[in-house]
């Protein structure tokens, strides 16, 4: 069963109703129904071509034989000539030309050998039924083209056996029904052939359609499931990694710092001031105020580094392969570039600025926990020395902190 009205199909030429499915389909069968109308066009060549022979042993080197020659060459011609236009334009098997013409020549020549050789009409008979057979079968057509052919070759034959062969009539009257029964069983046939070829043809547009429908829906589910991803794994206000997702990567550079023996720091950065400009701007520029300095942190850190929300106002960097010096130079480009922002209200001459507390993983160190509570303790130092600064830990003092203001 067809599953689109678009591919519904006419009732007797067993076409599609939608002119531009057909055209469709015929292109898709155009190759190989013009090499099966090329093979049929040069058995028929060479049949005609073998029959004169046969010709030729009942009539001798006669007049008639040479008139019977001369149409069977001509015939052969013809398909020869049919053969090679169609093989430099394929296109040609679908239209009334010049195939059509050529069938129909066959046809009378057939009819003709009625009167040229009338004692034979016994072997004519049987092999007019067969050629009705292969106008169905062999030689791809349209379905009208081919009863207009059938018929002509039919009742032709009929009455050439009824004017000059004259034939008993009930010998005419059986071969009228072999010829009915040749007609009917080839159009049937031709008209269930055609049928079924273009249900397939509609079957794979339906599966090929189905399969695109898939395709666009299990690639919008993966687009849906990397976003859910990313959801799952983002800061919605800074566009960061959340604290999840930012200690997943962290891990990941603990052990890969753990097996290398490579250096690993962390920054903990807080925006200073922060609740005072909440208060007196609302949470709407706060939000701002926290956006703005994300991506300027984002923007400022090594291609190696990353960053995460890691609560409020506060973030968290990690700086694989870092030992502090090379933290404190990060720390202190990123408390230099946050200086450059502009403060919300700009009436108020006072910029914004970040503390930021630097520590870096200890020896015999196996877990984040020890080293992001230095950092942390680090940063409340820089808060209470008056804020704008970078504070580095040492892990090899104790407490071993010292301050860096800007």
């Amino acid at each position: 069963m067809i599953a689109s009205d678009r591919h519904v199909l006419t009732p007797w030429t067993a076409e599609f109703t939608d002119p531009r499915l057909e055209a469709d389909y015929r292109r898709s069968v155009l190759p190989r129904t013009a090499g099966q109308l090329q093979t049929s066009l040069l058995v028929i060549a060479l049949l005609f071509t073998l029959l004169g022979l046969a010709d030729y042993t009942l009539l001798g080197a006669s007049p008639t034989f040479f008139l019977l020659l001369t149409l069977r060459v001509l015939v052969a011609i013809a398909c020869l000539l049919t053969c090679l236009a169609v093989r430099r334009q394929p296109a040609r098997v679908f239209r009334f030309l010049p195939l059509n013409p050529v069938l129909w020549l066959g046809c009378l020549v057939i009819i003709l050998i009625v009167p040229l050789r009338a004692e034979s009409i016994g072997i004519h008979a049987p092999s007019t039924a067969v050629a009705v057979m292969a106008l169905y079968l062999f030689v791809p057509n349209r379905l009208p083209w081919m009863i207009t052919a059938s018929l002509l070759l039919s009742l032709g034959f009929l009455s050439a056996m009824v004017i000059w062969a004259a034939v008993p009539a009930g010998v005419t009257l059986i071969q009228a029904v072999v010829l009915l029964f040749a007609n009917t069983v080839g159009l049937i046939t031709a008209r269930r052939l055609a049928r079924l070829q273009r249900e397939q043809y509609a079957s794979l547009l339906d599966e090929h359609a189905f399969n695109e429908r898939l395709r666009n829906e299990i690639g919008d589910h993966l687009h849906l499931e990397e976003r859910l991803r990313h959801m799952a794994g983002t800061d919605e206000l800074t566009g960061l990694d959340n604290r999840r997702r930012f200690f997943e990567r962290a891990d990941q550079e603990l052990r890969r710092a753990l097996r290398h023996g490579s250096p690993l720091s962390f920054c903990m950065v807080d925006i200073d001031h922060f609740k005072a400009i909440n208060d007196q701007h609302g949470h709407s520029v706060g939000d701002l105020v926290l956006a703005q300095v994300a991506t300027r942190l984002r923007e400022h850190l090594r291609g190696v580094d990353f960053i995460g929300r890691f609560g409020g106002e506060e973030f968290v960097i990690a700086l694989p392969g870092a030992d502090l010096a090379a933290a404190r130079e990060v720390a202190e480009r990123l408390r230099g570039c946050i200086a450059e922002l502009p403060h919300p209200d700009s009436g108020i001459p006072r910029r914004l600025s970040v503390t930021i507390g630097i520590a870096r993983l200890a020896p015999g160190e196996t877990t984040l926990a020890p080293v992001l509570k230095r950092a942390d303790q680090a940063l409340y130092r820089g808060k209470a020395s008056g804020r704008n600064t970078v504070v580095l830990v040492d892990e090899r003092e104790e407490p071993g902190l010292a301050a860096v203001e800007g």
